[in-house]
């Protein structure tokens, strides 16, 4: 694993505004960047991402079936109990799910560990599915990259593949609407995507956005037009949703969700301690336990509340006493402590391997960077390439 610098292609602003990439610049700083690429060998993928990727899946799957027969898991996991059975249906129904993504520490060498789950609501998605393959294509043409070079990404292959199954086996109904939040330009983006791919494989959609979805009268979820929503894919947190107006009429399962409501367990940090208590010793987990409230991380250790997103609330206490801690809305709950692991360092910058499951399957990776340990919204998007 290399961090090789490269010319950028002269004409990709151009090429992102004209496909919807709006956010490939944020608060004026690149979010996409291509200055750089990361360089993988063959067996690099195969050994030590992709193998581990659904070793790591099959675990944390087990682990589900689990937890939702269990009242003293669920507690520990803080769900609110009134959505325990609607989350144990959902999962010995095998209610259908589509995609999630774990986030990696890896060198280059030695084992990946895992150092998080996003399994409810993973974003960079599109540059990691498509416009990290354009970069790869339109590169190779350039002469910048050779012509054996290749990446690791079927993800936009096996979404197809995956939403394709979905409609031919009826598991989801005959329109499916698409959500995110208003003010996201990146989640309304990624939800267009998906959206796209639903229509390439020639599924009825529809788009909402999450503040316009409301309950009729006789119960059903409906859409800025009145529309039952049957299925809904929404880029919205499950335990955002539970602590809404409407989160107690998700119990009748009159919508399906997707992701379904089964992911609120893996969307929880606590998996993490769980898979420890489990598999203490596997080579791809980190020692984790859960802490006491407002429990400051010894040295060697970070402080990770249940349900913090996007890097937020993080507290981080380095072997050499130094700590280094993110804000956000997120520190007033429980959490978790997982032993500290170094990201590695290239030039100053520390790159986080986010590897996709589509299914069940181990789809491909993005790369995401920041000059810090901690690894947040704003940190870049750059390319990879297998060489």
């Amino acid at each position: 694993m290399k961090r090789i610098l490269i010319d950028e292609r002269p004409d990709w602003r151009d090429q992102a505004e004209g496909l919807g990439f709006h956010f490939h610049t944020i608060d004026g700083e690149r979010y996409w960047d291509e200055t750089a690429y990361y360089a993988f060998s063959l067996a690099q993928i195969e050994q030590d991402i992709e193998a581990p990727t659904e070793a790591l899946h099959d675990m944390a799957l087990e682990l589900v079936s689990e937890v939702v027969d269990s009242e003293a898991l669920l507690t520990r996991l803080n769900i609110a109990p009134q959505y325990w059975d609607w989350i144990a249906t959902s999962w010995r129904q095998r209610d259908p799910h589509l995609y999630a993504r774990m986030d990696l520490s890896y060198a280059g060498t030695g084992p990946a560990k895992l150092l998080e789950l996003q399994y409810d609501t993973p974003t960079s998605l599109y540059e990691g599915a498509y416009f990290q393959w354009l970069w790869l294509e339109d590169q190779i043409r350039a002469g910048q990259l050779p012509g054996h070079a290749d990446q690791y990404n079927s993800i936009q292959e096996k979404l197809l593949e995956a939403l394709a199954t979905l409609a031919q086996q009826r598991l989801i109904g005959s329109a499916l609407h698409f959500s995110a939040v208003r003010e996201s330009e990146e989640d309304r983006a990624t939800v267009r995507y998906l959206r796209d791919c639903a229509h390439q494989v020639g599924i009825t959609t529809r788009e909402v956005v999450i503040e316009d979805i409301g309950v009729s009268g006789e119960g059903w979820f409906t859409d800025d037009e009145d529309n039952v929503i049957q299925t809904l894919f929404k880029l919205y947190p499950l335990e955002f949703m539970m602590e809404e107006r409407f989160g107690p009429a998700l119990t009748t399962r009159r919508m399906q969700l997707i992701e379904p409501a089964w992911k609120a367990v893996l969307s929880n940090k606590g998996v993490l301690a769980l898979l420890w208590e489990r598999h203490a010793g596997h080579p791809n987990l980190l020692p984790a336990h859960f802490a006491d409230a407002g429990a400051a991380p010894a040295a060697g250790w970070v402080r990770k509340p249940l349900l913090s997103r996007e890097g937020a609330n993080i507290r981080i206490a380095l072997p050499d006493g130094t700590t280094l801690e993110t804000d956000g809305p997120y520190d007033d709950g429980p959490a978790i402590m997982q032993a500290y692991h170094p990201l590695p360092c290239f030039d100053g910058n520390y790159p986080l391997v986010g590897s996709w499951v589509i299914g069940d399957t181990a789809a491909g990776v993005g790369i995401r960077e920041d000059a810090t340990l901690i690894t947040q919204n704003t940190s870049r998007f750059v390319p990879h390439a297998i060489l």
